[in-house]
């Protein structure tokens, strides 16, 4: 039998859920480069976000809050999978530009599989989930400065992988 307090507690969470739960996906999928492995944590982040309710009750700002628990789920996830990336796995272009598009969305994903760590998640943190410098600096535990430098050369590791399949593409 449910006490009074957990149907509130069901239907809040299931608001928080709606509220976060693509931007959790989006952020996964984005770290780990694969569909299945990013469902995987997506569910253990809520899972460890519902169990930690009794311990951390007054969360005040809960995007943040999800977000670190992502970031240290999918650190492990790294950590535990270090995956290698061939260059033969580079697929090249046709004229199709919807085919294009994809191809380039699939190269972006693949550059920043090879970044290292700290630069992706700053990247993915800042360009993808739209947070600042600040945010991203406390989420991390570092400086502002440290993350705006991360981000800068994330960009211009990005750019060194795909410049000679863009130089490629429009020849």
């Amino acid at each position: 039998m449910l006490s009074k307090g957990k149907p509130i507690a069901e239907k809040a969470f299931a608001e928080l859920y709606s509220r976060f739960s693509q931007r959790i996906y989006a952020y996964c999928l984005r770290v780990t480069g694969d569909e299945n492995d990013a469902r995987d944590i997506f569910q253990d982040v809520f899972l460890k976000f519902y169990n930690s309710a009794e311990t951390h009750p007054n969360v005040l700002n809960v995007g943040a809050y999800l977000i670190t628990i992502t970031r240290n789920l999918c650190l492990n996830y790294k950590r535990d999978t270090k995956k290698n990336l061939n260059i033969e796995d580079f697929t090249f272009f046709t004229n199709d530009s919807t085919f294009e598009q994809k191809e380039m969305m699939e190269l972006i994903a693949r550059a920043l599989e090879v970044l290292d760590t700290d630069y992706r998640e700053a990247f993915v943190l800042r360009i993808y989930e739209g947070m600042s410098y600040q945010e991203i600096a406390d989420i991390t535990g570092t400086t502002v400065s440290t993350i705006k430098n991360r981000v800068w050369r994330a960009k211009e590791k990005i750019k060194n992988v795909l410049t000679p399949y863009l130089e490629d593409m429009s020849n």
